[in-house]
């Protein structure tokens, strides 16, 4: 956890991907075709309280959303989903900092609260 923090005095943006060295930050993937994750996971995010989903892009699986820190920051946060292959996807969350300071590891714990929210609600689709 500190690591963390004293990473985001300086880094004010985070990603998850395949190759992701913190196992934190590796994509998700769940049992479910790409226009069913598409359906699924863009009803979940809508409900997600303090996030506002700013526009939907089925056509490359992206849904971008906003979220406004108790500090007044506010950070983007941009959601991928990715068909894997047939009746599996892959979510991927790139999240950054709005203004030039480091976040204190916010983006960090964004991409964990979304993951966890997702793993919970399609609890029966994780791979």
């Amino acid at each position: 956890m500190l690591k963390r923090i004293l990473i985001g005095l300086v880094k004010s943006q985070e990603h998850t991907g395949d190759k992701a060295k913190d196992p934190k930050l590796k994509s998700h993937y769940y049992r479910l075709s790409k226009d069913r994750a598409w359906e699924e996971i863009g009803s979940i995010l809508k409900k997600m309280q303090g996030y506002r989903v700013l526009h939907e892009v089925p056509t490359i699986g992206e849904i971008v959303m906003e979220k406004r820190t108790i500090s007044g920051r506010t950070m983007d946060i941009t959601v991928q989903i990715v068909g894997t292959g047939p009746g599996t996807s892959a979510v991927d969350i790139y999240s950054a900092s709005r203004g030039s300071l480091g976040d204190l590891g916010a983006n960090y714990r964004v991409i964990q609260e979304i993951y966890a929210v997702l793993d919970k609600k399609l609890a029966a689709y994780k791979h």
